[in-house]
């Protein structure tokens, strides 16, 4: 595998969850690495931290020019910040959760890829975190299910338009991962969060860290365009096998 000595890589939503593990795994491997996110308190010590809300355009430049200039150019971008909202019927759920959801989801990614690509040198790499989400509809879950089916064809039509250009583009589509998605989903509900990992060994986020490193870690002319992982107990977005006990 090769090295990520001298590599540098910026992380958004690096203060929990995938974004966090992801942050950790690519400082392991000998990347220096920038996270961002709004509660920098909590972006792990082995990284740069520096406050970034994807949703916010004067935010996201003005950490980008600090990360670039830390940096000195950009290697590897994860654009792993995301939530969703609420499980709905789509015509009981709001439009503030909407925007909400759209604006962190889709053009907070989008934004971050745009000021990033300034910066990023031959050879980068550019990975989205999409969502089986992405790829199958379920139900009660309409914005999110939309965010996500957006983040995957922004990541194949961001490849259409840099084919020339030696940047790598891949999205890595998780299942069910424990994290703080759900408690976020549910408005800070632990009961409600909870339920969602019993009965199943759902992943943990440093799998999915694992699966970015990979597709980051291949030969210059191999480009990895999706990685779609889920738990062995689960076969799509909405079908989850749990046990009894």
């Amino acid at each position: 595998m090769p090295s990520l000595e001298g590599k540098s890589a910026v992380v958004t939503g690096a203060s929990s969850g995938i974004g966090a593990a992801t942050a950790l795994t690519l400082a392991r491997e000998g990347a220096r690495v920038v996270g961002g996110a709004r509660r920098v308190d909590r972006i792990p010590r082995t990284v740069t931290p520096l406050e970034l809300d994807v949703t916010d355009p004067e935010s996201c430049e003005r950490f980008v020019a600090q990360a670039a200039e830390e940096l000195g150019g950009i290697d590897i971008l994860v654009n792993a910040a995301g939530l969703a909202l609420g499980r709905d019927l789509f015509d009981e759920s709001t439009e503030a959760d909407e925007r909400t959801v759209l604006e962190t989801n889709v053009n907070g990614l989008i934004r971050m890829t745009r000021l990033c690509l300034a910066h990023l040198r031959d050879g980068g790499h550019i990975v989205n975190l999409g969502s089986v989400a992405g790829r199958q509809a379920y139900e009660k879950g309409s914005l999110y299910v939309t965010s996500k089916f957006a983040v995957r064809g922004f990541t194949y039509a961001l490849r259409e338009d840099l084919l020339g250009r030696p940047i790598h583009i891949t999205t890595v589509d998780p299942g069910l991962v424990e994290t703080d998605f759900s408690r976020v989903r549910f408005r800070g509900d632990e009961e409600t969060a909870n339920k969602v990992y019993q009965g199943v060994e759902a992943m943990q986020p440093e799998d999915i860290a694992e699966c970015v490193l990979f597709a980051v870690t291949r030969p210059p002319h191999v480009n990895v365009d999706e990685l779609v992982v889920k738990a062995l107990a689960q076969s799509s977005g909405g079908r989850i096998l749990r046990s009894e006990s």
